[in-house]
């Protein structure tokens, strides 16, 4: 049996880089949004939106739920507020500093 693994902090990225998904996640950091009214807050068709969503949601950046005939979003604020240290970790791994370098380059 393979398990999937989850998101890495580059997909991540590559979700909140894109402008249209970087104002869902701003409109979800509001609260909670039927696909509706982020169609109607956002200007564009509902397929346009699904689309980015599902992208956000694949990310692992947000998660959704249906009732009745609509869709909800809802934002994961803990994922986000991993992926700076995520970031910074991947970035910056633990490294001696230079200055106590045992072998110089000079």
């Amino acid at each position: 049996m393979t398990t999937l693994a989850g998101p890495t902090v580059l997909d991540q990225l590559k979700a909140l880089a894109q402008e249209t998904r970087y104002e869902l996640v701003r409109h979800l950091a509001q609260g909670e949004r039927c696909v509706c009214d982020l169609e109607s807050l956002l200007e564009l068709p509902q397929s346009r939106v699904s689309y980015h969503l599902g992208i956000l949601r694949d990310a692992g950046l947000i998660v959704s739920e249906q009732r009745g005939k609509n869709m909800y979003y809802t934002l994961r604020r803990a994922p986000l507020f991993a992926l700076g240290g995520h970031l910074l970790t991947d970035l910056l791994p633990d490294q001696p500093p230079l200055t106590h370098q045992t072998d110089s380059v000079c």
